[in-house]
């Protein structure tokens, strides 16, 4: 046990190096009365609260990070999952229908290069409410690179794997299931992983436009109230919060493809 945390303790020893040298550095550019931004000294005394207790609830809006964070992940966690249950279905479909990658392939080549924000007034247009229009937001942000990744995993089952199941007669449903998404899974995590930190990005962009309680609405506002610690707290969580959505979806993929992922 103890030689596991010393061995943690070594490996965290270069970041923690990095972490202090850019901290005094910060606080020493900072720490003028010319300079616009707070140094770490300033946020801590500023944030302090907000930071130890980030599940505050005053009423209204004027609730802790916490809650923000979790309307956030909310929207994220329903228009991800709408995106890669599009995304992958689309992509078998592209993947092994010529025919389909013919009629439909140009016109997701086209769509994945709007900006996110783009579809926001359309969204707003058509639902009249932010919440689903927010969903929608994610999903169509998250959706393109999973589809273009599971068609381009599909179409590179080794034809290896294709032989085998000729000559142990795997057809239909059992070949689907036993030979072409095992292969595709690995660049299908890969679409999933590009597709959870599009929707991270896109949701707090979508939030500072659509107000409510969310981390893009906090920032937002906290911008309007000169409030550029608070502002400087909440891109420190977005960043972690996109990190560990980041890794979770890596370690998923490691788990399912046995290592293959990730």
């Amino acid at each position: 046990m103890l030689s596991h945390i010393k061995k943690g303790l070594i490996a965290s020893l270069p970041l923690l190096v990095v972490l202090t040298v850019l901290l005094a550095i910060w606080q020493i550019a900072a720490d003028r009365p010319t300079s616009t931004l707070p140094p770490p000294s300033k946020i801590w005394r500023d944030c302090q609260e907000l930071i130890l207790h980030p599940f505050y609830n005053n009423g209204g809006l004027d609730r802790g990070l916490g809650w923000h964070l979790l309307a956030s992940l909310q929207r994220v966690g329903m228009g991800f999952a709408l995106s890669a249950i599009v995304g992958i279905a689309l992509g078998l479909l592209v993947g092994t229908s010529a025919i389909a990658m013919r009629g439909l392939d140009p016109i997701f080549q086209v769509l994945r290069t709007v900006p996110p924000l783009a579809w926001l007034p359309l969204s707003l247009a058509a639902f009249r409410e932010a919440q689903p229009s927010a969903i929608f937001v994610i999903f169509i942000t998250a959706v393109w690179p999973v589809i273009i990744n599971t068609a381009v995993g599909v179409r590179n089952v080794p034809q290896d794997y294709r032989n085998v199941a000729a000559v142990i007669q795997l057809r239909g449903f059992r070949f689907f299931t036993k030979i072409l998404l095992p292969a595709a899974a690995p660049f299908i995590f890969t679409g999933l992983r590009i597709g959870i930190g599009l929707s991270w990005l896109a949701i707090v962009a979508a939030e500072m436009l659509i107000g409510g309680v969310g981390i893009g609405f906090f920032i937002w506002d906290a911008w309007n109230s000169s409030n550029i610690s608070d502002i400087i707290v909440a891109l420190i969580y977005v960043g972690l919060v996109g990190f560990v959505l980041d890794r979770l979806v890596s370690l998923a993929g490691r788990l399912i493809t046995h290592g293959t992922s990730g």
